[in-house]
């Protein structure tokens, strides 16, 4: 009922304004006889007349007058609101949600994120860090960042960084009074450093591989922390053997700050990847931050 009604509520403003159904049919692309066919059944569910007609010309009723004068300013505004959330469903404003882990926030984000706010100041950006894997359609976040072997396989997942690789490191300091590992077998005899995955809970399992075999090491040590620059923090100071994205202690082993160990054992793997669900529709703003995200990726690579 209300459907109906609100088309034909349409078609009457149209023919109202016009006085005449063969301009309005015209201008609405339909014939005359539907036309006049629409606003009969109109009247008929209203219960009242909306036009006096001749065979020359038709006139508003008293009613009618008082009907135009009702939804013309309401349908005004309507068309104009509707008219408003196309444009800015199309102009590069709104916000956008965004979970990382700790790492790919500090390495993938960070650096974005500066020259991404100055040239389009009409978007927010929130950013939510979370070392465990995040549900994003439940959480209702736009996207993610993780690395891309931990992906969901409904997701679209956009490579934003190169392949990395995660090492075993400790200061040369705590080297000093203990034994390089030379196996990851070895890192059971250490004190380690361990990550607790805030979503799930669990202590973060070291992997390693080697002649084809994946391997997986739960390691003991004093210290656990949710955050891995606690941990990078904690490695410097001597306190333990940590294991980190390489890239993210570059700076640290290339100074002599940090020791990599059993570096045969830690091959190369898919690196950070945007993901989001597939079928969902995207506002613009969006859009526009994957295109800048993984062109910022490739620049890096």
């Amino acid at each position: 009922m209300l459907k109906e009604n609100l088309n034909d509520l349409q078609l009457f403003l149209v023919v109202a304004k016009e006085g005449s159904f063969t301009k309005a049919s015209a201008l609405l692309g339909v014939s005359p006889s539907a036309l006049s066919h629409s606003i009969k059944a109109l009247e008929t569910r209203l219960g009242f007349r909306l036009f006096n007609r001749t065979t020359r010309s038709i006139a508003l009723t008293e009613t009618g007058e008082h009907l135009l004068s009702i939804i013309e300013p309401k349908l005004t505004e309507l068309d104009r609101e509707m008219q408003d959330l196309h444009e800015s469903l199309n102009r590069l404003t709104g916000n956008i949600r965004i979970t990382a882990t700790e790492h790919a926030a500090s390495a993938i984000l960070a650096p974005l994120l500066s020259s991404f706010v100055r040239n389009y100041p009409e978007i927010t950006v929130e950013v939510s860090v979370n070392n465990g894997f995040v549900d994003i359609v439940n959480e209702r976040f736009d996207g993610g960042i993780r690395l891309g072997e931990h992906l969901e396989k409904d997701m679209v997942a956009v490579r934003v960084g190169p392949d990395v690789r995660m090492l075993p490191v400790a200061s040369p300091e705590y080297f000093l009074t203990h034994p390089k590992p030379e196996t990851p077998y070895d890192l059971q005899q250490h004190s380690c450093l361990n990550l607790r995955l805030s979503h799930q809970g669990g202590i973060y399992a070291w992997e390693f591989t080697h002649d084809g075999k994946e391997l997986r090491v739960k390691v003991e040590g004093q210290l656990t922390f949710n955050s891995v620059a606690l941990i990078k923090s904690a490695a410097l100071d001597g306190l333990g053997i940590a294991y980190l994205a390489e890239n993210f202690v570059a700076d640290e082993i290339k100074a002599g700050r940090l020791v990599a160990v059993c570096e045969s054992w830690c091959p190369y793997f898919s690196g950070f990847h945007l993901y989001y669900p597939s079928a969902k529709q995207h506002k613009p703003a969006f859009a526009k931050f994957v295109e800048a995200i993984r062109f910022r990726a490739s620049k890096k690579q």
